[in-house]
């Protein structure tokens, strides 16, 4: 039987698709341009901030693991909506001016995050199965856009609300804004009409391509969440001022979009994504470097690099998932696995920045850890991204072919 939603069109969907993409990353990209200024007025320790710019991602890790539970429970549509209920009351909870608010914000807007963002892939594989992979980019420029939006526009907003918390809090209305639209024009369908057999969650972890891709996704999203979370410190330290250093991170994210585009039409041109995969993540690594340690007059070079190179690399990540798997259900299980281990793995980074921030560690240390996770990176990026699929039946065995 065909997969066919009992309302709407591929239009619809794609809109809505962007709508709640729009919602994904400003929770966390608005923190760290306030993050400065956030330790200022809260006395918060170097090693704090790490924490707290590692606990949205840790929450990614940990309940991306529930978004297939969630979704045979509730069905996604359900699922979806309530992911997007729980990131906003986190993000209004954010706007009141105590440090344990901002912690336990923080910690919802990072678990409705995870299951939202590992319902989406799989949701794309259902209703646009012909053009899975492309429309993953789309949805990742929606994630980039947000993500750019966040950044940029995180001090002003503080500035004219009066104060970081209600800066921090506003986003709320973006996400009531789509949580409204997807109750009211999401698609719905049968579950048990789906064509094709789900496999167990065991059975996927038996398989070492969804390990490649877990890995994968952790290893490239782990340099993500160090942008989010550390970069503008890391340029403030490097001299620039704390708001160019917000706007050179908003003007990386917003190169974003085009390569999240892009990324999927370029690993279409060859027989795997393998070469794709290795361009983005050397992008990657050059921008990095550019921006810390080399002459200052490269920054806005180094800023088009990192954002080609991540945004690449990360629509990729999303795209292996769907392409990876034969069908829907396989992907909603391969994307808990590889969001849910990845992200629990990508916390360290952030983390991890803080630690050696704490220790006094410098740029130049900072930045070949940095080159050095694009490299292992890639590594697994040549196991990922070749051309083989996760298969599953009705007995939930999984094989790769």
């Amino acid at each position: 039987m065909t997969e066919r939603s009992s309302r709407g069109s591929p239009a619809l969907f794609i809109g809505l698709m962007v709508l709640v993409g729009l919602n994904l990353r400003p929770a966390l990209s608005s923190l760290a341009p306030l993050l400065t200024r956030i330790q200022q007025e809260t006395d918060l320790s170097a090693l704090a901030i790490g924490a707290l710019t590692t606990l949205p991602v840790l929450c990614l890790g940990l309940f991306a693991p529930l978004a297939p539970w969630l979704a045979r429970r509730l069905g996604p549509e359900r699922a979806l909506a309530a992911g997007l209920a729980l990131l906003a009351a986190g993000l209004a909870l954010r706007g009141v001016p105590l440090v344990a608010s901002l912690f336990l914000g923080t910690l919802m807007v990072g678990a409705a995050i995870g299951v939202a963002g590992t319902l989406l892939p799989a949701l794309v594989k259902r209703e646009l199965p012909a053009g899975a992979d492309l429309m993953t980019g789309v949805y990742t420029m929606a994630l980039c856009l947000g993500g750019a939006l966040g950044a940029g526009l995180s001090i002003p907003l503080s500035e004219w609300l009066g104060g970081w918390p209600l800066g921090l809090a506003s986003w709320a209305a973006l996400a009531v804004t789509a949580l409204v639209a997807w109750v009211a024009l999401a698609p719905r369908r049968d579950e048990a009409t789906l064509p094709g057999g789900g496999g167990s969650m065991g059975a996927i972890l038996g398989q070492p391509l969804a390990w490649q891709v877990m890995l994968f996704m952790g290893l490239q999203s782990s340099l993500a969440y160090i942008v989010f979370g550390w970069l503008p410190t890391l340029l403030v330290q490097r001299g620039y001022g704390e708001a160019e250093a917000g706007w050179m991170m908003g003007a990386s994210v917003m190169v974003q979009l085009p390569a999240a585009l892009a990324a999927p039409w370029l690993a279409r041109l060859g027989r795997d994504q393998r070469p794709a995969l290795l361009v983005v993540l050397t992008l990657a690594a050059s921008g990095f470097w550019l921006l810390l340690q080399a002459p200052t007059s490269l920054r806005w070079l180094g800023v088009v690099l990192l954002g080609m190179g991540q945004g690449g690399s990360f629509s990729l990540a999303l795209t292996l998932i769907v392409l990876r798997t034969g069908n829907s259900r396989l992907a909603g299980k391969l994307s808990g696995l590889a969001q849910g281990g990845g992200y629990t793995l990508a916390a360290m980074g952030p983390l991890g920045v803080g630690v050696m921030l704490q220790l006094g560690l410098g740029l130049a240390t900072i930045t070949g850890v940095l080159v050095a996770i694009c490299a292992l990176s890639a590594s697994f990026a040549m196991f990922a991204g070749r051309n083989r699929r996760l298969e599953g039946d009705a007995d939930g065995r999984v094989v790769t072919r």
